[in-house]
């Protein structure tokens, strides 16, 4: 903006529009004579016709070959370079029509237009711009005839249309360059202080305008267009002279009317605000001839402003600086017509109204957008308090006028721009960014709003609101944008560069965000100097105010005055979210809170930082010190943000305590009590502890000068307050009272949040008497003790509070008061207890009260006033004077003053009661009846009766007969006579004269304790705690006992307890006497003195047997440890060459004879019940084999010598059967294990041991003692150990029990001993006799098991027929080694056991071998122990025919007919299983089709899939299958033939396309070979001799036995647990095949392997072949990087397979074999997976994202390689066992992969098919 001139703008005379409408019309006259200039484009040449697209030509084809030939990379340096040689060069067109559409097509907003020439007419320096719309008249509707202008402007308002439009300006004439840049698109004006930046803000005019006209000095221009293209013709033209530039745009469209109504009141609105930062004077808006509107700007001039100090001028990116700020006031002036607010919604003309409905929408696009408000009436606006309506406007030319004020805060910016921010700001703009730019920031203050009078709806407020700021301003820039500032004021920012179309601002850009944001930072920063600055205005009225120069707070009037300008202030500056991008308003507001730490706010103390100004919920006067926001500002927004924000606080107890602690005055009784309503309000609301309320009355101190004294009042000590209740406020308080007058508005619930408690009665009182002239009394207090009239005033109030005072009170009271002389009388004052009352008149010298009517009785009686004479007047007046008392007879006696006593007992003090009690006041009675001289305490005397008498106790002395029962009777028993002894006194008159012995008293006190057992309430003492002997005891009257001591049953005199004498028994429950001692009294008596006899021992175990219930088992215990049972007698040498009892506990003694142990063990036997408490203790009929354990591990040869080898041999038996129980006690066990207990043979006898004829042998037989460990078991090997018995300590063989037994404890068996090493001949070339021997082998194994037990079979005939073996050989010696002997044994045999593999064996026989030899290896193979009888049955059945055999017993029918059976029912329900699949198959490929033909999920369609690489051509997809076959029909089988995988009949080239698997190493050299030791359990050692293939007779199968669901899933576990890693650094093996018998014609062929180890990648071993390494001169770990990305995914592929089948992952191998078909192989438990298989199939898969195909794929090949780890072949078993680990893998890849549930039936198909082809190329076992 040039700098604005204030002047007066005149009208503009009406010839100005003729003179350029005369010009333009001369102008259109002549195009053929003016110079064609076409629009430049960027190549500077002009485009004469339709832009057109050119099509790129196809790229040539050796260019286009050379291309797709690349393999991995493309050059494209030289590629461009080629097309630079080659290419041909095209221009790029442009439709120009188009361009500047989609130019248009950026200004959403309306006026467009305007605005765009607005801005260049201030861009050129201008100060007044006209803008006319001429007008065309209606063909229909013709012109008022009148020379009023009124009708005639509402004709043309309502009836013409619009012709062009007019826009002329006063500034700078175009300049050359002008002209040149007119023409130009995208070229901006490169003038940095403009605002025009992209040069395509004036091609708005075609919006509106075909053939715009453009006049500057003598000069003009006009464009036109030919198709698409734009034109233009420029001309000097010397007749028409102007300084002006005028803008003519003829209207495209003709028919759109003349604005009117909210349409012509929406453009000047636009107009009015157009006018805040442009730097124009005037602008003026014209229809035709009539001047609508005009707008004038007046400024006065800038003046500066000081820039506080502490504001940071600088913003926080170091981008800009605020170098000077100016203040200048703006007015603003309007002058209209009433046409401006007058509107019509109808038009008369009928065509006119067709016309103008029809051209509303072009309407709308004249300056691109018509406001919404098109079809509405604006609000009317009041014209001098009227409605301007249709009806009401008469005169539409009718002139108005409205001014309005605001000012204006103009920041000079300095910038600091880097060379690349500059570079980018340029290239964005087409200009550099200016060194030096202002921001401004426009509002309006409460006196120029009061000025302006804009309040009310009138239309000048409609006019001006667009420009006043209110609740949100706009930033500016030139125009105002669609972004709102977030505070009340608007904001120009002239260098801001916005979007396009100038509607928003530009963040998106890097390098233009950050200029952006730092101009928006400065303006944050001219907001806060602008809040600054309006403080500093208020600062300078704060001196008119008396109230802020005494340092006073503000007055009330004067805050009113005030307060509204604060308010506006205050909503100005209230910061709401900006919008449309709300980051715009946070990097204004954070500038302006960031721009300096001090922030002031007008307080009630004026204009003060606002960190020390709190807000006042209520009222705080009594605090007028500290600053507070007055209240009217409470709900300014600027207020409500800081307190919402936490800037702006409550006030607090703190701020309170600082102002009471610093202020220099006390605080009046008013004050005081409003600041306990306040503490008390906000303990009602919590919001303060009565910490808070203590430390602000600490320090609080009021000046009591309402009265007399002036009090000071230090609220530090005030601690409680007064009910006037209870205590009247004119009474004397204590110092840490506070005045009735400060409480007395207060709740019980305020005043206990203050902490003040309510001063009691008995709290005054105390300070009444105790505490006189206390200091800081300005008066003494009345003396209560001195002042009748006080001490009635008081025993009053007392009287009226005593019945709500504790009965603790009280008695403190009456304590406190007892000694003071309180109660008036007519002697004076007196203490409460010389104070008679006046009903007492014994004497006539009493002190009776006086003046106290008002106060209760009971109060004064409790105080101690007395109703009777005090006890010592009596006994001295009455009872110990010598002389005769006053009106008075002769002395009295004790019974008179007991009567005396009577009638006054109500009365007399508590205190002179105990003085009775405790006084010697009666005499006790002689043996004579007469009184004694003496007298004692009634407490001391007993009633006078003759039972008290006869037990020797002192009595009354009562002349007359004695009644308990008369109020004598009864005042004595108050005063303490005893009427009976009490319980301890009588037992110590009992037990002297027991003592004594005068059994007469003893027997008549226990008589008498018996009688009176209840009614003296002896029951109720504890004759347990009696420790004084008093009762006789049986059998000796002179010897007494307590209670606790003596019993009633005869029995415990065994045990040496006293028995009570017999005619007491029946009182034994007066006397507190029990029939029997406590039972741990019984047992610690028997523990300390067991039974000295049998006898005895017999009649004290039967007594306790009597009490076994009491017995508990912490008794039994103590007890079977004891020695109390008395067991044989012990023969040793004593001083008198006696003997004596042994005693042993009752767990260590058995009852009854003993029989064979009545040796060894302690029998005892007393009696059936004495021996059930013996069996309570823990004895025990018979020994356990526990306890006998422990005694054969202590005393072995004793037993032995005890019991023969049989009987001990039972007892080892016994031991051996009870091995599940002894295992747990560990220390037996260990014990047992070193010990030399048990019983092993040797043949041959050694001296001093036991010999005895073996009865099955006939062989003399040692037996000896021995350790388990140097013991041998012989178990079913009696072969070899016939072999070396002479050098074997042998077990018994006699029970496997025992066997066992020996085995547990560490004897090893013979088999661990013996190792045999077999050496064989080459096979036979005719292996007839092995196949004769085999067959009659599998015969007759079922007929040689069928009787045995199953639990004795170790294998039956089922797997005979499957795993057994017979081959011929030519010889077969075996060379057995006795371990640690050092012993061996050959011989020759005719048959021999060989184990290969895990399941398979082999019986090796010779041509001629014999029938025993093979029963023996046959029979160890059968059964789990062998016998020899075993061997020889098995014998005789191999050598009988079947006739033989049937002649023997044998139902051979029976047997056989069974086998067929059994085979029948697994060959039915595999058949079932079949058709159960089949159906499945069938209904999901039905289920298949179904979702196919609704376009559901496709699963993958085996029948169209390609073969997989290296895979067999299959039979036809139609064809199907025999289901007789004895191969498996189901879903797997189908689906693995559509592969070509047929088990039925494979194709003659699987031998030579394929291989197979192999089982282990067959190859061993020719010859006899040294074969390793032989056990069923152990397996064997070495090799078998090599056979080739063709020589390898079929081996003979069992048909597949079907498996319940339980049996196949137990195999599939122990298969994947037998997995196992490969260790070896290699892997070599021979390659073999065999046939398989159920395949028919098919081999199993198992390939050769020479792999080597080569690294590990994802935790997976990696073996390369040998060749191949050989053959490509590459390392392993060249491989692997070469590889890894592929080798990752396959170990990924690998590792979630595993997891699949829970294998473990060091167990599976990858092995790369680039010649071999092989994809996956099994040795040894091992598997391997050749990872040249995943590379051709499934690592592209796996690089897009696809893993749930190779899943599928090789889970299924480890489902096949696991199922050789239960079978080797490839044989029906195996593809039973392989189809269900595949299908429950398939299940467990679709969890695994997150596959739905409709696609785990194609994910299962997948994972089947995956695994179809692989029996051709599985590796084998």
């Amino acid at each position: 903006m040039s700098g604005l001139l204030l002047a007066s703008v005149t009208r503009k005379p009406r010839t100005s529009f003729t003179l350029h409408n005369s010009l333009y019309d001369h102008l259109r006259c002549q195009p053929s004579r003016q110079k064609q200039h076409g629009v430049r484009l960027k190549s500077g040449k002009p485009s004469s016709r339709k832009a057109e697209v050119v099509k790129p030509t196809a790229p040539q084809d050796s260019l286009f070959s050379r291309i797709t030939s690349m393999a991995t990379r493309v050059d494209y340096d030289a590629l461009r370079a080629q097309a630079v040689e080659t290419g041909n060069d095209e221009a790029v067109t442009v439709n120009t029509r188009g361009l500047i559409d989609k130019m248009l097509a950026r200004y959403p907003r309306e006026w467009s237009t305007l605005r765009e020439l607005i801005q260049n007419a201030a861009d050129a320096g201008a100060s007044r711009v006209v803008i006319k719309i001429e007008t065309s008249p209606s063909v229909r509707v013709p012109s008022p005839q009148t020379e009023d202008p009124s009708p005639r402007l509402k004709h043309v308002l309502q009836h013409h249309t619009i012709k062009r439009w007019v826009v002329e300006n006063n500034g700078q004439r175009f300049r050359p360059e002008d002209w040149a840049r007119l023409k130009e698109i995208a070229n901006g004006n490169p003038d940095e202080t403009k605002i025009g930046a992209f040069g395509v803000g004036f091609y708005s005019v075609f919006s509106i305008s075909e053939n715009p006209f453009v006049s500057s000095g003598s000069e003009a221009i006009e464009f036109y267009w030919k198709g698409d293209a734009l034109f233009t013709r420029r001309f000097q033209h010397g007749v028409f002279q102007s300084t002006d530039t005028t803008f003519i745009l003829p209207m495209r469209d003709s028919h759109i009317p003349v604005p009117h109504g909210a349409e012509l009141f929406t453009l000047c609105q636009f107009l009015t605000r157009s006018m805040a930062f442009v730097g124009l004077e005037s602008i003026e808006l014209c229809i035709d001839d009539w001047r609508v509107l005009r707008l004038q700007k007046f400024m006065p001039g800038p003046v500066n402003i000081d820039i506080p100090t502490d504001i940071n001028r600088t913003s926080s990116d170091r981008l800009m600086r605020l170098s000077k700020v100016t203040k200048d006031a703006i007015q603003l002036e309007a002058e209209w017509i009433a046409a401006l607010q007058w509107s019509t919604n109808l038009r008369t003309d009928r065509g006119i109204a067709a016309v103008s409905e029809s051209t509303t929408g072009k309407l709308t696009s004249l300056f691109n957008k018509w406001p919404k408000m098109l079809n509405q009436n604006i609000e009317k606006p009041e014209q001098d308090g009227k409605s301007a309506s249709t009806d009401t406007v008469k005169n539409l030319t009718a002139v108005y006028q409205q001014k309005a004020f605001f000012h204006v805060n103009k920041a000079i910016i300095e910038t600091s721009v880097g060379r690349d921010l500059s570079t980018e700001i340029q290239r964005a703009r087409k200009k550099a960014p200016p060194r030096a730019t202002t921001v401004s920031y426009l509002s309006q203050s409460y006196d120029e709003r009061t000025a302006s009078n804009i309040e009310k709806p009138t239309m000048a407020s409609k006019l001006f609101e667009s420009v006043t700021p209110t609740a949100t301003g706009y930033i500016y820039i030139g125009f105002q944008t669609l972004q709102t500032t977030g505070l009340g004021a608007h904001l120009s920012i002239p260098a801001l560069i916005p979007t396009v179309e100038r509607e928003h601002i530009d963040l998106s850009s890097t390098h233009i965000n950050t200029w952006n944001i730092g101009l928006l930072r400065a303006a944050g920063i001219l907001a806060r100097i602008s809040w600054s600055s309006a403080m500093a205005d208020f600062r300078r009225q704060e001196s008119k105010y008396a109230s802020i120069s005494h340092g006073k707070a503000f007055a009330a009037k004067e805050l009113a005055e005030i307060i509204p300008a604060a308010s506006l202030a205050y909503e100005t500056f209230n910061w709401k979210p900006a919008g449309p991008r709300s980051d715009v308003g946070q990097y204004i507001e954070k500038a302006f809170w960031s721009s300096s730490p001090e922030f002031e706010i007008l307080s009630s103390r004026g204009i003060i930082p606002y960190k020390n100004v709190r807000i006042a919920p209520i009222d705080l006067s009594f605090i007028d010190e500290l600053p507070v926001v007055p209240e009217p500002l409470l709900k300014a927004g600027l207020i409500k943000s800081l307190r919402d924000g936490g800037d702006l606080t409550e006030v607090q107890i703190e701020d309170i305590v600082w102002i009471l602690e610093n202020s220099k005055r006390t605080r009046t009784p008013a004050e005081l009590q409003q600041l306990l309503v306040y503490l008390a309000g906000r303990a009602r609301a919590k919001t303060i502890t009565r910490a808070d309320i203590r430390s602000v009355l600490n320090v609080a101190v009021v000046t009591d000068d309402e009265d007399e004294s002036s009090r000071v009042i230090q609220l530090r000590q005030i601690k409680n307050h007064i009910d006037p209740n209870k205590i009247p406020p004119d009474m004397p308080l204590p110092p840490s009272t506070i005045p009735f007058k400060y409480t007395k508005t207060l709740s019980k619930f305020d005043t206990d949040a203050l902490g003040l408690q309510e001063l009691q009665s008995l709290d005054w009182i105390r300070w009444l008497v105790e505490d006189q002239n206390t200091s800081g009394q300005t008066a003494a207090k009345p003396n209560i003790e001195a002042n009748p009239a006080f001490a009635s005033s008081v025993l009053r109030i007392l009287s009226k509070n005593w019945s709500s005072l504790s009965a603790e009170s009280k008695a403190i009271l009456t304590s406190l008061l007892d000694d003071r002389t309180i109660v008036p009388t007519r002697f004076g004052m007196k203490r409460p207890s010389e104070a008679y009352f006046s009903s007492v008149k014994v004497f006539d010298d009493l002190p009776i009260i006086q003046d106290l009517a008002n106060v209760k009785e009971p109060v004064l009686a409790a105080l101690g006033v007395r109703k009777t004479l005090e006890i010592g007047v009596v006994l001295e007046r009455l009872m110990g004077s010598s002389s005769e008392p006053r009106g008075m007879g002769s002395r009295w006696s004790h019974v008179d003053l007991i009567k005396y006593l009577v009638s006054v007992w109500p009365d007399v003090p508590e205190r002179d009661r105990q003085r009775l009690k405790g006084t010697p006041i009666c005499p006790s009675e002689k043996s004579s009846g007469k009184p004694t001289d003496e007298k004692f305490q009634v407490a001391n005397l007993y009633e006078p009766s003759d039972s008290l008498r006869r037990l020797g106790l002192p009595t009354l002395q009562w002349p007359g007969t004695y009644h308990p029962e008369s109020k004598e009777g009864k005042l004595l028993c108050t005063l303490g006579l005893r009427d009976a002894p009490p319980y301890s006194e009588l037992v110590q008159i009992i037990a002297a004269a027991g003592q004594s012995r005068d059994t007469s008293l003893r027997d008549y006190g226990i008589r008498y304790l018996i009688e009176h057992h209840q009614s003296k309430r002896y029951n109720e003492s504890r004759t347990a705690e009696v420790k004084t002997p008093f009762l006789p005891v049986h059998g000796s009257e002179d010897k007494l006992s307590t209670p606790s001591e003596c019993f009633t049953n005869e029995r415990v005199g065994l045990l040496g307890f006293a028995l009570l004498s017999k005619h007491l028994h029946q009182y034994a429950a007066q006397l507190g006497v029990q029939s029997d001692p406590p039972m741990e009294r019984c047992i610690r008596r028997l523990l300390r003195k067991p039974p000295q006899s049998k006898r005895h021992a017999r009649e004290i175990f039967a007594y306790m047997t009597s009490r076994l219930g009491l017995i508990t088992n912490d008794h039994v215990n103590t007890l079977a440890s004891a020695r109390i049972v008395p067991v044989g007698m012990d023969k040793k040498p004593t001083d008198d060459d006696g003997s004596r009892l042994r005693y042993t506990t009752p767990r260590m003694c058995f009852l009854g004879d003993g029989g064979d142990f009545k040796n060894i063990f302690d029998f005892v036997d007393f009696g059936p019940e004495a021996n059930t408490f013996l069996l309570r203790c823990g004895s025990k009929h018979e020994p356990s084999a526990a306890e006998i354990a422990h005694l054969l591990t202590q005393r072995p040869a004793k037993f032995l010598d005890e019991l023969d080898v049989p009987k001990y041999m039972d007892i080892l038996v016994q031991v051996a059967k009870a091995w599940d129980t002894l295992k747990s006690d560990a220390s037996l066990v260990e014990a047992m294990r070193k010990a030399p207990f048990l019983l092993a043979a040797k043949e041959a006898a050694s001296e001093g041991m036991k010999e005895q004829e073996d009865e099955e042998e006939g062989a003399a037989k040692t037996w000896q003692l021995a350790k388990a460990s140097e013991i041998i078991i012989i178990g079913d090997d009696i072969i070899n150990y016939q072999l070396f018995k002479s050098y074997v300590l042998a077990a018994p063989q006699q029970d496997e029990t025992l066997e066992d037994f020996y085995i547990h404890l560490g004897a090893p068996t013979l088999g661990s001993l013996i190792e045999e090493r077999q050496k064989f001949g080459e096979f036979t070339s005719d292996q007839t006799v092995a196949l004769k021997l085999q067959s009659m082998i599998h015969e007759r194994a079922r007929l040689y098991l069928h009787q045995t037990p199953k639990e004795s079979i170790r294998h039956d005939a089922k797997w005979v027929e499957k795993s057994l073996s017979i081959q011929a050989v030519r010889s077969i010696v075996v060379r057995t080694l006795l371990k640690g002997q050092n012993m061996t044994h050959t011989q020759h045999r005719t048959a021999t056991l060989h184990r290969e593999g895990s399941n398979k064996w082999v019986i090796y026989v010779t041509a001629n071998y014999e029938i025993w030899d093979v029963s023996q290896v046959l029979s160890h193979l059968l059964l789990r122990r062998s016998k020899p009888g075993d061997a020889m049955m098995l014998e005789s059945i191999l050598r009988s025919d079947l006739r033989s055999l049937q002649r023997k017993g044998l139902n051979i029918d029976k047997i056989l007919r069974q086998k067929e059976r059994e085979a029948k029912i697994a060959q039915e329900m595999h058949q079932q299983q079949l058709e159960q699949e089949a159906r499945v198959r069938r209904e999901r490929e039905s289920a298949q089709d179904e979702i196919e033909r609704q376009g559901g999920l496709r699963g993958p369609d085996v029948r169209e899939k390609d073969s997989m690489p290296g895979d067999f051509p299959g039979p036809s997809p139609g064809k199907i299958h025999d289901v007789g076959d004895e191969e498996p029909q189901n879903f797997l089988t189908d689906t693995l033939k559509k592969w070509g995988f047929d088990f039925g009949r494979k194709p003659q080239s699987a031998l030579t396309n394929r291989e197979a698997h192999t089982n282990g190493n067959r190859h061993a050299p020719s010859g006899d070979q040294d074969m390793g030791s032989l056990d069923p359990e152990r397996g064997t050692h070495g090799s078998v001799p090599q056979r080739p293939p063709s020589e390898i007779p079929p081996t003979p199968q069992p048909p597949l036995q079907a498996m319940s669901p339980q049996q196949l899933q137990s195999q599939l576990q122990q298969a994947i647990r037998s997995c196992r890693p490969h260790t070896s650094s290699s892997l070599r093996s021979q390659p073999e095949a065999h046939k398989v018998e159920e395949m028919h014609t098919t081999c199993d062929v198992k390939p050769g392997m020479n792999i080597l180890y080569a690294g590990t990648t994802s935790d997976i071993r990696v073996f390369l072949d040998e060749d191949f390494l050989a053959s490509t001169q590459a390392s392993g770990d060249q491989f692997i990087a070469a590889n890894r990305d592929g080798l990752q995914h396959f170990a990924s592929v690998l590792h979630d397979c595993a997891t699949i089948y829970n294998v473990s992952r060091e167990s599976v191998h990858v092995f790369y074999d680039i010649d071999s078909d092989t994809i996956a192989f099994n040795r040894a438990n091992s598997l391997f997976f050749n990872y040249r298989v995943f590379q051709d199939e499934h690592l592209g898969m796996m690089q897009k994202g696809n893993k749930i195909k190779p899943i599928c794929r090789w889970s299924s090949t480890m489902a096949h390689e696991l199922s050789h780890n239960l079978e080797a072949d490839h044989n029906v078993r195996f593809n039973y066992i392989m189809q269900n680990a595949a299908n429950n893998g398939a299940v467990e890849a679709a969890a695994s992969t997150n596959t739905n549930v409709k696609a785990t039936t194609d994910i299962t198909t997948a994972s089947i098919e995956s695994g179809a082809s692989q029996g051709d190329v599985c590796g084998g076992v």
